[in-house]
């Protein structure tokens, strides 16, 4: 993760938004966890599908900017079963923060 590969995950509107979104699941994405067992937690994890339902693109388009920003280090993916579930990399935002707040 550079500063550079964050600021271009962040580049584009949807992105921030989902980024935000994700801020507050519970919120923005009320039917979260749905496909999950009672025994099983992701703790602020969101599926890509109720992600894609939101953002109302392709899901080729949303499997794609949810993956730069994995690799920019903002999400964490936790994969169960079939699904695929995104949270924020809080660590990281805090990074960026200090960053901002120290260097610019």
């Amino acid at each position: 993760m550079t500063e550079i590969d964050i600021f271009k995950a962040l580049s584009n509107e949807t992105r921030l938004n989902i980024l935000k979104w994700l801020r507050e699941p519970e919120k923005n994405f009320p039917q979260q966890q749905a496909h999950l067992p009672k025994e099983v937690s992701i703790k602020g994890g969101v599926c890509v599908g109720d992600i894609h339902d939101k953002v109302n693109l392709s899901q080729s388009t949303v499997s794609h900017y949810l993956s730069i920003m994995q690799k920019a280090g903002l999400l964490e993916a936790v994969r169960y079963g079939q699904w695929t579930y995104y949270r924020r990399n809080e660590d990281t935002i805090k990074k960026i923060a200090k960053f901002l707040n120290e260097e610019i």
